[in-house]
Order: structure tokens, then C-alpha cells, then sequence
């Protein structure tokens, strides 16, 4: 079923200002675009780049003043699916290389210092068992809270509070899954039913294709519960938020507006 998204921002830079956008639908296999439309405010240089893993791209602008992105897809997801709890867990040494950095610790998510809490509380779990066991654990106790958090807010910070939004949730995720030896990473996304509407973010991780011997495959987890992996459309994916933010500003800067619609056709 197509995914119909429709976004637009603006924002004002008060002197010429390098800026990295990063908000359109990957053009992958798993998700072919079927239409798209994009209209940004002329500026001094633009020039999409490849982003993080070859999912997505990124688009260098160098503007001053008011900037707009005006921007409508129709994506149809045909991801490949697999009940989650079944999937087995690849050994460490098994990993081919894209997978093996997202091991690792990064900026938000300190997975090593949730190596002893992992092992007590998800104990005789592994695999997409485990990750299940994760995402529930995460569900249950966390309470979805615009405003509880802010762009400097860590997966640490978070579990302790127990509360934060989307972005706040995959970290928590991702750190506890790649606490668990399981790599995970961060996904920018669009999905309906997300509420408030806005962008989006999950966690995927990776573990053991049932279909394809010694193979591995990447599987969405949403810990809000709010987006069917079967209708998320990736914009991009990262270590952790810092990766895939849809604009990074390389000087002074002011946020406008914002408004995101995703529905199903």
C-alpha cells in the first residue's frame, strides 16, 4: 500500500551558513518511490550527497535568510518482514563489516553501561527474543512525553527518567540492544499513525535471516508501538539521532515551522 507524505519547514539564517538537510524517502529496494516532488528556496550552492550506509542522501545547501522545504513522495514499503522473536542471533565473528560498527558506543547511546542491567533483567533471552523481551520491557514503562527532553538528551538520561519521545525511545533501544552483542541502529523515518504527526524514529537491528544461510537481515523495532514496520518509510539511519537529524546547521540558526502529514493512499 502507498505511503503519501507530505512535508514542509522553514528557517532563518542570519549570514551565509553551511546546512545539511536530510528529509526525503530513501530510494531503496525496499521502498521504491513511486512519485515525488521537491521545491526548496534558492539559494548560493545545493548538492545532494550520499548518506550513512548508502540509505538516503543528504543535500548540502549554503543559503542566507529565510530557507523553505517544500517536499510530497508516494513510497510503497516492500520490506522483507519476519516474526520478530524467531530470528536468532548472529555470533560476533559472524557479522559482516556493515553491521560490526553498530556495536559500538556512540554519542546517545552508551550501550556498555548496560551490559550488567541487560544480562539480569533479559536473562535466558537471546536473539530477536531478546529484542522483543527489549522493546516490551521499553513499552511498558515509559511514558510517551513531548517537551520531557531535548536535542542533549542520551539513552542514560532516559531510562532513568523513564519518559522522552520517539528519538528518546530508539536510544534507549538501540543501546540495550547492542549492550545485548546485537547490532542496532538508529532510524530517521515517516509512518502513519504517528501522533503527534512529525518525523519519526525507531530502532533496527540485525540478526539472522531464517531465508538465507550464514545471511543476516535488518529489522525494524518500534518501541512507541505507533509505526507498523510494514508501512515505515526510511529517510536514513545512523549510530544514533546525531547521524540522521534533518537539518544540521554549521552556524547560527532559527527553526520556523514544521509540518508533517503521512497517510496510506
Amino acid at each position: 500500500m502507498p505511503i503519501q507524505i507530505e512535508t514542509r519547514f522553514a528557517f532563518e539564517l542570519p549570514s551565509p551558513t553551511d546546512v545539511l538537510l536530510q528529509f526525503e524517502a530513501a530510494d531503496i529496494p525496499e521502498q521504491p518511490i513511486l512519485s515525488s516532488h521537491c521545491d526548496l528556496t534558492q539559494c548560493d550552492h545545493c548538492a545532494p550527497v550520499p548518506a550513512q550506509d548508502g540509505i538516503g542522501q543528504r543535500i548540502w545547501i549554503r543559503a542566507n535568510g529565510e530557507f523553505k522545504v517544500d517536499y510530497s513522495a508516494s513510497v510503497e514499503p516492500q520490506r522483507q518482514l519476519a516474526e520478530l522473536s524467531s530470528l536468532q542471533a548472529l555470533l560476533p565473528h559472524d557479522l559482516p563489516g556493515e553491521a560490526v560498527e553498530y556495536l559500538f558506543d556512540s554519542r546517545y547511546c552508551p550501550a556498555d553501561d548496560f551490559q550488567a542491567f541487560v544480562e539480569a533483567e533479559f536473562a535466558g533471552t537471546t536473539g530477536g527474543a531478546r529484542i522483543a523481551a527489549i522493546r516490551d520491557w521499553i513499552s511498558d514503562r515509559f511514558s510517551y512525553a513531548p517537551g520531557s527532553s531535548t536535542v542533549e538528551t542520551g539513552a542514560a538520561e532516559s531510562f532513568i527518567s523513564r519518559k522522552g519521545i520517539c528519538r528518546d525511545y530508539a536510544h534507549v533501544l538501540v543501546s540495550l540492544a547492542r549492550a545485548s552483542t546485537i547490532p542496532a541502529r538508529y532510524v530517521a523515518c515517516y509512518a502513519p499513525g504517528v501522533d503527534p504527526p512529525d518525523f519519526h524514529a525507531v530502532a533496527e537491528v540485525f540478526l539472522a535471516d531464517p531465508t538465507i544461510e550464514e545471511g543476516g537481515t535488518w529489522q525494524l523495532v518500534d518501541a512507541t508501538g505507533m509505526a507498523d514496520p510494514a508501512e515505515t518509510v526510511k529517510i536514513g539511519v545512523g549510530r544514533d539521532a546525531a547521524d540522521v537529524s534533518f537539518l544540521t546547521s554549521f552556524g547560527p540558526s532559527n527553526f520556523r515551522s514544521s509540518s508533517v502529514r503521512v497517510t496510506k493512499e
